[in-house]
């Protein structure tokens, strides 16, 4: 084996043929930790800032650090930014837990444990901050991987092995439902319905006590599954009719009907064993409870691991294609952008010439890094899918990509341009009759109108986003709009009326299990700012919230705010690490934000 960097636990260095490396600062392994940590070279400045900011001359202490590394690792470690040559077989386990497959992911020695256990570095307040929020990443992506690692145990029918991995997630995170209601569902599978009675029972009574609610729809319908039953026979044209009446069914709007009779084709076509029907039969059951069926992303996901599997076994690689991109879709929602990432890429790597589902892949790996506020890859991504969508005539991939781009100026304040593509997505929405989609777009382009001082026409767009949303019952789209309500009562000096609004969208946007998670960030934002401007007392919780959140999830943007937030409730090192992470984004709004001004009419028209 060649060099081994562990950051996970204690830290140490393997070299072949060398004693485990230990080096004497522990200001060397933190500046191991973020050459290692960051997604792009850092400067020697910055660097300096984050760790040596109190030294006489920072940069000479810089220059120490950086040889103990080199020392100690036996790579070269130069330049301006500094760039850490590891040799090509080198392996580093925070590498592996973030990009690698889960199959080696978790078998790392350290999954589980805290980054640098043990290590604190004194007199550096921004490194500090940093490390808090990068070891809850840490933390999150360990999840992430113990819970994707279930699944796909669960896919192999190792039921034994996949109950322990998702034990293992469910105790590092009691109060997240997801992991709860995999650990139910595999007690129910194996058959051991005291254990799921237990377990549910268990799980009840914590989310009363902590969030004073019972568990959601994810939960109760893990509670509900039984071992999988065997369908009377059925011959494949039989198969093959329930699938498209149940596919029917969905699109027509009968979901619950449509779910039921996909199920059954699901375990008629386990009873046929015809490879080609089993593989359908998930795709489409499992789409369904993604796209058209709230709160059962948990069930979904089980059964696009089973679908890739049948897709892999038997050569089938567009089908492998759609169920990594939809297991990459929940990843997005959830948060886990790097496990998000790895499925999406993957997705591509098969989906051969596929003009349609490159363009849905492509589109979710631009919102993936747009929610972490990679704005320049966003924007080429998503430009690229509408492109992608557009010439093969699948105008709701278009007006969804478009949706995020359009997001994406909203977001660093280029309004002409944000207004452009949330224009054409809403028609795209309304010319396909896309009605459950609609509110999403409207709502942000009732956003770009207030940022425009456009508050009436703005006010009008949102309303009718908001009760559309209501009646499609989205928790989604009702929290988006809902925020967006709650700044158009502030802006009209209507302050106690805008907490309420935000609020209440908080409540409505996390009521289900797969809530898109970046959106409660960006609710929890805004009520940091309203707070703070009002100081309202619960401020250091949003701000607390926020920031737990954002780090877990890797919200480069979100993070920064929360520190900018933090700081100015007096949080040391706050605010000078928020300056030294947003050098990293690139987005004018954030830096207009942080030097306390307005942004430019230039920026704003895109100039």
């Amino acid at each position: 084996m060649g060099l081994t960097v562990h950051l996970l636990g204690p830290p140490r260095v393997e070299r072949p043929g060398a004693d485990a490396c230990q080096m004497r600062s522990r200001k060397s392994w933190a500046l191991l930790a973020c050459l290692l940590l960051s997604e792009r070279p850092l400067t020697r400045g910055r660097l300096a800032g984050l760790l040596y900011a109190e030294a006489q001359d920072p940069l000479r202490a810089l220059r120490w650090g950086l040889a103990e590394i080199r020392r100690c690792l036996g790579v070269t470690l130069d330049g301006d930014p500094v760039v850490l040559g590891l040799p090509p077989d080198a392996v580093v386990d925070v590498t592996v837990l973030a990009h690698g497959s889960w199959t080696a992911a978790v078998d790392l020695p350290g999954l589980g444990a805290e980054l640098l256990e043990g290590v604190t570095v004194r007199d550096a307040p921004a490194f500090e901050s940093w490390l808090l929020s990068e070891r809850r990443r840490i933390a999150a992506a360990a999840e992430a991987i113990l819970h994707e690692a279930a699944l796909g145990r669960l896919a192999e029918d190792d039921l034994d092995a996949a109950t322990r991995l998702a034990q293992r997630a469910a105790a590092m995170s009691p109060l997240d439902e997801n992991h709860q209601a995999l650990v139910i569902r595999l007690y129910r599978l194996a058959g051991d319905d005291r254990a799921a009675d237990r377990q549910f029972a268990a799980v009840t009574e914590l989310f009363r006590r902590e969030l004073g609610a019972a568990p959601g729809r994810a939960v109760e319908q893990a509670i509900g599954e039984g071992r999988r039953r065997r369908e009377a026979a059925a011959d494949d044209a039989s198969v093959e009719a329930i699938v498209e009446s149940g596919a029917a069914a969905v699109a027509a709007g009968v979901v619950e009907t449509g779910v039921r009779s996909l199920r059954t084709a699901m375990s008629l076509a386990d009873r046929a064993g015809s490879g080609a029907l089993r593989l359908t039969a998930r795709l489409r059951l499992a789409e369904a409870l993604i796209h058209s069926l709230r709160g059962l992303d948990e069930e979904g996901l089980a059964v696009l691991y089973e679908a890739e599997r049948l897709g892999l076994d038997g050569g089938d690689l567009a089908a492998v294609a759609r169920a990594r991109a939809e297991i990459g879709y929940v990843d997005f929602l959830r948060g886990r952008y790097d496990r998000s990432h790895r499925w999406l890429s993957d997705a591509l790597a098969v989906a051969g010439g596929s003009e349609a589902i490159t363009a849905r892949v492509t589109t979710y790996l631009g919102s993936v890094e747009s929610d972490r506020a990679a704005y320049g890859p966003a924007r080429r991504l998503l430009s690229q899918a509408a492109g992608l969508a557009r010439s093969c005539g699948d105008r709701r991939t278009e007006a969804y990509a478009l949706s995020m781009l359009g997001r994406v100026q909203l977001l660093t304040g280029s309004l002409p341009s944000a207004a452009e593509h949330l224009d054409a997505a809403v028609r795209l929405a309304e010319q396909d009759h896309w009605l459950a989609f609609l509110p999403w777009p409207q709502a942000l382009r009732g956003e770009v109108h207030l940022a425009a001082a456009e508050p009436e026409i703005a006010a009008s767009m949102l309303q009718q986003a908001f009760a559309r949303a209501c009646r499609l019952g989205d928790p989604c789209w009702e929290g988006i709009a809902a925020r967006s309500l709650a700044l158009i009562a502030e802006a009209s000096g209507d302050s106690g009326r805008a907490f309420e609004l935000l609020a209440d969208a908080r409540r409505r946007s996390n009521r289900m299990a797969d809530s898109y998670v970046w959106l409660d960030a960006y609710i929890l934002d805004a009520q940091c700012r309203l707070g703070r401007r009002h100081g309202h007392p619960n401020t250091p919780l949003w701000v607390g919230a926020l920031r737990r959140l954002a780090s877990r999830t890797g919200m480069r943007e979100m993070v920064v705010r929360a520190m900018w937030h933090g700081g100015a409730l007096g949080g040391a090192g706050d605010r000078e690490a928020a300056r030294l992470l947003a050098g990293d984004i690139g987005n004018p709004a954030l830096d207009a934000l942080l030097a306390g001004r307005a942004l430019s009419r230039r920026t704003q028209s895109g100039a």
